[in-house]
């Protein structure tokens, strides 16, 4: 039985979304009939945040679904996806950065990476801190990598009901993300993304400069 509360959901977002934003529908945890319901009604990016959940889902949905890694990935992991993932939100280490490009180039690919910043107040989240990650693309061992590219930046906010520091959180990575661009990444065209926002504070995250948003209960209901 066809949902229609999703199509609508879709259709309301990408009617409400200004030029530039892209959906990502997050349909980890959500059945096969709803992302095929999400499919039908003109959605073609999905995210997922568990490698085996989304080697399942890619054999049963259709091919042209662009799928995107939004969750925390573990080194040992990336082999799986590198044969077919079309971006990585979540690259919070060099050596995750290390190991994408090398199973990229096992696969003949380049992938493309978000590069994750820890923004939040809760310290279970990951992501590098802004100083970590200026003294990494100082170093130049990163631009050795030939078989990844480095498209953007994602950050998770705050969960809190605190709309300023929410605001702010995302100021403070759109802030970065110029600083980069005009910087490090100044002959980058590729460096154009900023995955912020979900369910609860993607209209927040827009209006702060975000590409991408994330999101998966606001959808999937």
């Amino acid at each position: 039985m066809v949902n229609n509360r999703i199509t609508n959901n879709i259709k309301r977002y990408k009617t409400e979304f200004p030029a530039g934003v892209r959906l990502v529908a997050v349909s980890k945890y959500h059945t096969l009939e709803q992302i095929q319901e999400a499919y039908a009604a003109g959605q073609r990016i999905f995210g997922e945040s568990r490698v085996q959940e989304l080697l399942l889902k890619r054999e049963q949905l259709p091919v042209d679904i662009e799928w995107h890694f939004i969750g925390h990935l573990q080194t040992n992991k990336v082999k799986h996806i590198a044969p077919f993932i079309a971006l990585i939100h979540s690259v919070d280490s060099l050596d995750l950065l290390k190991e994408t490009n090398r199973c990229a180039a096992k696969n003949n690919r380049i992938i493309d990476c978000l590069l994750q910043l820890h923004i939040a107040e809760e310290e279970t989240k990951y992501g590098f801190s802004f100083e970590e990650l200026r003294k990494i693309l100082v170093c130049n061992e990163w631009l050795e990598l030939k078989n990844i590219r480095i498209c953007g930046l994602m950050a998770m906010a705050s969960f809190t009901e605190d709309e300023n520091q929410i605001r702010n959180e995302f100021a403070s990575l759109k802030a970065f993300y110029e600083e980069l661009k005009v910087g490090i990444f100044a002959n980058s065209p590729e460096f154009k993304e900023l995955s912020m926002g979900m369910s609860s504070d993607y209209s927040i995250a827009i209006e702060q400069g975000s590409t991408l948003v994330r999101i998966g209960s606001g959808v999937f209901v």
